[in-house]
Formats: C-alpha cells, sequence, structure tokens
C-alpha cells in the first residue's frame, strides 16, 4: 500500500546525518558508502558547508538486501524528475538507479540511494562502465568506520552537472587531490 498517494515534495528533505544512516545500515551483509558532498566532507575531516541531502551508494544487485534493512521507511523511485512510491513487491525498472527514502510518519526525505553496476571487487561509474577501478581504492573509511567513496570518485559524477555546490566542493578538494587524483 502506498503511504501517500502524492508524495511530499521534491523540497521536503530533513536527511539523516553520516552517523544515523551507519547506524540504520549497521549489520549489512552487503557493502554500502557515502556520496556526494558528505563523502567529500568526511574526506576533508570537517564540514565545509551545509547539505540538503545524504547520498549513498549500494550494488544493483543488492536493492533487496537494502529495502528490507529500511522495510520501515518509504522507497521511491527517482528519475527523470519523477518521485513514485515502489510497492514493497514491485521491482523497479532497469533504468531506475535512485530511491529516495521517505520517514512516512514526518513526511521528510531522508536518505537518496542510488546503485551502481559493479561488484564487491570492482568499482564501476555508472555513467560509462569501462571506467572502472578496484573497490578497495574506490571506497575509503572514516575513523568512525563510515564508507564513502573516494574525492575523484565523487568529483567525477560531480562534474555531469557543475552546480555551484559541486563547483564549491571541486574548488575545496583540488588542492589536497594527489596528482593521480587529479588525471
Amino acid at each position: 500500500m502506498n503511504p501517500y498517494s502524492d508524495p511530499p515534495g521534491v523540497d521536503a528533505w530533513q536527511p539523516w546525518t553520516p552517523a544515523q544512516l551507519q547506524e540504520r545500515l549497521e549489520g549489512a551483509s552487503a557493502p554500502w558508502y557515502l556520496v556526494g558532498g558528505w563523502a567529500l566532507d568526511i574526506w576533508h575531516g570537517y564540514e565545509t558547508r551545509a547539505h540538503d541531502d545524504l547520498e549513498f551508494c549500494i550494488l544493483e544487485k543488492d536493492l533487496d538486501v537494502f529495502r528490507n534493512i529500511l522495510a520501515g521507511y518509504g522507497i521511491y523511485t527517482a528519475h527523470d524528475g519523477d518521485v513514485t512510491y515502489l510497492a514493497n513487491d514491485e521491482k523497479p525498472s532497469p533504468e531506475i538507479q535512485q530511491f529516495w527514502i521517505l520517514e512516512t510518519a514526518l513526511a521528510r526525505w531522508r536518505a537518496d540511494l542510488m546503485t551502481e553496476p559493479g561488484d564487491p571487487d570492482l568499482w564501476r561509474y555508472e555513467r560509462d562502465h569501462s571506467v572502472q577501478r578496484q573497490r578497495s581504492i574506490m571506497v575509503e573509511w572514516s575513523p568512525d568506520g563510515i564508507p564513502y567513496l573516494n574525492a575523484a570518485g565523487v568529483l567525477l559524477f560531480k562534474a555531469k552537472r557543475c552546480r555551484a555546490k559541486d563547483q564549491l566542493d571541486f574548488q575545496n578538494a583540488l588542492p589536497r587531490l594527489t596528482p593521480a587524483d587529479r588525471c
């Protein structure tokens, strides 16, 4: 059953913090990692700017594992500007790679879940599967044990849209990037 015939607006975000997400995903039997601005801020070691959302990524094949972990929340597909409820027994279309997590009692979006086509050992860039590296190189860990996509990977994703916050994230990260990551 759809908890909302019309989901809250796209601006109804009250995202979890990375630590709150980690707590909810504790004991997950499949890999996950933060992406986006929060991943960069964990890499920096401090919060460089305010965050409107919290994005994390999982392997496509593990979507059901995370749907079970987040069973108390509404799962919505987010694709081409449409946000649509995904029933528990419904499989998303193959082109769907983004899901918003709704805390229904508060009518607030809590996290933005994305899927990627890699496997437990190999990370693949969603937009071009020929761009791939060992997952152990692409995913780093915070001192608190939160996995996050490395800075070069985050900036690769952010380069597509290059919004003001993406440009700020790039400018903040550029001085710390290694020569290999700049390439």
